[in-house]
C-alpha cells in the first residue's frame, strides 16, 4: 500500500506564502522561497501509525517545463505539458521516531526541497541521472476501452438523432451539447487555485468561521 501526503496542507499562493514565512520568522525557522512551511503534526502522526507497514518515504518534487502552469481546462483542450520529477527514497529507519525530532527532520527536508527548486530554476533540470520512462501502450488501450464503454450510449444516441432527420431533435441535441460544454468549463473554472483552497493563516476567515 502507499499513502500520499501533502505536508503543506494547502495550495501555494503568494498571500499564503507571505503568511507562512511570517510564521517561520516567529518560530526561528529558515524562510522558504518556493514552499510553505510543512505542517508537521500530520506527517509525524502518519509515520507513527504506519510504522511496520511502510518501509520508506518517497519525497517527490515536480516541475513543469517553461514555467507552465497546468490547468484542467488546458488538459481538456488537449494542451501538452512537459514535466520533470525528482524522486528520493528515504528508508523509514532514517527518520527520527521522536515527534519533535521528526518535525525538525521534516523542516530540514523542505529546506532541501527549496534548494532543489532553486537549482532547477538555474539549471533547467534536477541534479543526478535522468530516467525517461518508456511509453506504455497498455495505458492507452485501457483509456480507449473505458472511453468506448462509457461513451457508446451517447454515441449511439447521437447517431439515432442524426438518422431520425428531425430538425427539432437535432437542434435540441446540439443545444444540450453546448450547455453541457459551458457547464463543464464553469465547473473547471471554480477549481482554480485563486478561487479555492483553505483559509491558511487567514485570521479574518477563522473569526468568521
Amino acid at each position: 500500500m502507499w499513502f500520499l501526503l501533502y505536508c503543506e496542507g494547502t495550495r501555494f499562493t503568494e498571500k499564503k506564502h507571505q503568511i507562512s514565512m511570517q510564521v517561520a520568522e516567529s518560530k526561528g525557522l529558515p524562510k522558504l522561497k518556493y514552499h510553505l512551511l510543512p505542517r508537521t503534526k500530520g506527517f509525524t502522526t502518519t509515520l507513527q501509525c504506519l510504522k511496520g507497514t511502510v518501509s520508506a518515504v518517497y519525497d517527490v518534487t515536480l516541475n513543469f517545463k517553461d514555467n507552465q502552469t497546468p490547468t484542467l481546462l488546458g488538459i481538456v483542450h488537449g494542451k501538452k505539458y512537459k514535466a520533470d520529477m525528482c524522486v528520493r527514497r528515504i528508508p523509514v529507519e532514517e527518520i527520527p521516531e521522536d515527534e519533535q525530532e521528526c518535525a525538525s527532520w521534516l523542516h530540514k527536508l523542505y529546506q532541501e526541497k527549496d534548494a532543489l527548486q532553486e537549482n532547477y530554476n538555474k539549471e533547467g533540470k534536477f541534479p543526478g541521472p535522468t530516467i525517461i520512462p518508456p511509453r506504455r501502450p497498455w495505458t492507452l488501450l485501457n483509456f480507449l476501452f473505458w472511453a468506448t464503454l462509457l461513451l457508446s450510449p451517447l454515441i449511439n444516441f447521437a447517431c439515432g438523432v442524426v438518422v431520425s432527420g428531425s430538425p427539432l431533435l437535432i437542434i435540441g441535441f446540439i443545444l444540450f451539447l453546448i450547455i453541457a460544454s459551458i457547464a463543464i468549463r464553469r465547473l473547471i473554472g471554480v477549481t482554480e487555485v485563486k478561487k479555492t483552497g483553505s483559509s491558511y493563516g487567514d485570521q479574518e476567515a477563522k473569526k468568521q468561521n
